[in-house]
């Protein structure tokens, strides 16, 4: 069977949450934190934390088509974060924490337009859907080599354990037909 590899950028609060989901998803290539969204080339972690350059702390999420659809990958996203709360994901508060998805092509903008609406429209959220859908356009750039892979990397770190953890064990109870074979 030959792979289709399609790519997602999502900002869903700070990355090493997405990250530690998505690594474990069944069909994801690969995975890699970084920044978008932003004014700053090649923006540092203190940079984007400043929240003066626009940039969003995103996953950028490789995953072969004949394995998980796009969709699905969206569903995961929006069951992992708050896609209610504006600029901020728990006590993560800034433009650089806010719900959003980076489009890379029409097809996935209206894909997500339209998990948005389905969302809205089954009243899965207490309060409005603030989730961003916005074309890529060229400004992503990777993080640290140190953010990449961090949970797994630190899982005794006190935010790992404390809100990165919480969100795997939620996915792995959500999601689990989706879990890689470990």
């Amino acid at each position: 069977m030959s792979q289709t590899i399609e790519v997602a950028t999502l900002g869903g609060g700070c990355f090493w949450c997405l990250e530690a989901v998505y690594l474990r998803v069944d069909g994801v290539n690969s995975v890699e934190s970084g920044y978008a969204g932003g004014q700053v080339t090649n923006p540092s972690y203190e940079q984007v934390c400043d929240g003066n350059t626009g940039h969003a702390e995103v996953v950028k999420v490789a995953f072969d088509t004949a394995k998980i659809s796009y969709r699905e990958i969206l569903d995961i996203f929006f069951a992992i974060h708050d896609p209610t709360q504006l600029n901020r994901q728990g006590n993560d508060v800034g433009t650089q924490y806010r719900s959003v998805i980076f489009t890379h092509s029409e097809a996935q903008r209206e894909a997500a337009l339209q998990a948005i609406r389905e969302l809205a429209a089954e009243d899965v959220y207490s309060g409005q859907i603030v989730t961003q859908v916005v074309p890529l356009e060229g400004n992503y750039f990777p993080a640290e080599v140190y953010h990449q892979n961090y949970f797994a990397q630190h899982p005794e770190q006190g935010y790992c354990a404390f809100v990165v953890a919480p969100k795997v064990a939620k996915f792995r109870q959500k999601f689990a037909h989706r879990l890689k074979a470990e």
